[in-house]
């Protein structure tokens, strides 16, 4: 999926919306757990009951490796229900993956390659080769860590040199290696403040957001200071979602939840004059 392509369904769905699938066999409904597959009986029917509100899901890898082959499976099942069904959605792995050359090229073909995701979440630390085999495959994106929601963001993203923070550094140096039509940004929504100072640096890139809901992140905060003439904005919401309701009815409740991002959605985009 190129940029256009993305942009289109943005508008056509009056959505910016992302759904994490970080989908733990300990929080998902009783009832489910009789299933084969409990995972992707619970991804399916949160898909099902949200893809016309959406325009991406992002599966957390972590997830999904921590049940070992079962989990693979799971996850294999459940993007490739996702592009069968809903081709015009925008998967992501959020794998946060990085690491040297060879390696991130193996790192690269099994995600964009063996399976059928659009983009993946890659961390910079190790710089332009451990970045560019993710950039290699047409119309697949890395979404590279730049400013992030946790608490330990501190630690290392604000470290100052001159007048220029690391982040900063991240974001003006990585766009040497891929374009806006190949490369997207993770910034917080707890850190939606920013956001103005990071499209200074990369006005045009589209930005995933984390942080939207049960991370206390504001919407409307995200939209005023990150939204640009294409949107440009991919917001998540996990736990907020998925995780909104625990009986047999939990797939209506995620719609319900979803259905309430995406309206808001829909009249900050339209006040922006995007739709």
């Amino acid at each position: 999926m190129n940029y256009q392509a993305l942009f289109e369904q943005i508008k056509l769905k009056k959505s910016f919306l992302c759904v994490g699938l970080d989908t733990d066999e300990k929080k998902i409904p009783e009832h489910l757990l009789k299933e084969e597959d409990p995972i992707f009986e619970f991804n399916k029917a949160i898909v099902d009951a949200t893809a016309h509100l959406v325009v991406a899901y992002k599966p957390n890898i972590a997830f999904y490796e921590c049940k070992g082959a079962k989990g693979w499976l799971s996850l294999e099942k459940t993007v490739c229900y996702i592009k069968e069904n809903y081709p015009e959605v925008f998967l992501i792995a959020d794998a946060k993956r990085g690491d040297i050359g060879n390696t991130s090229k193996m790192y690269a073909s099994a995600f964009l390659e063996n399976m059928p995701f659009d983009s993946i979440t890659v961390a910079p630390y190790m710089g332009e080769d451990s970045v560019t085999p993710f950039l290699s495959y047409k119309d697949k994106w890395v979404i590279l860590l730049a400013l992030t929601s946790n608490k330990g963001a501190f630690d290392f993203q604000f470290f100052q040199e001159g007048e220029q923070k690391l982040f900063e550094k991240v974001l003006e140096k990585s766009q040497e290696w891929g374009s806006q039509d190949n490369m997207m940004y993770v910034v917080g929504a707890t850190k939606a403040e920013m956001l103005s100072d990071i499209r200074k640096i990369a006005p045009n890139h589209f930005l995933l957001v984390p942080g939207v809901g049960a991370q206390g992140g504001s919407l409307q905060e995200v939209a005023k200071y990150g939204m640009n003439d294409h949107c440009g904005l991919l917001v998540n919401s996990s736990r907020g979602i998925i995780y909104a309701d625990s009986t047999p009815k939990f797939a209506e409740v995620a719609r319900e939840k979803a259905l309430e991002l995406q309206e808001e959605m829909a009249d900050l985009m339209d006040a922006k004059g995007i739709l």
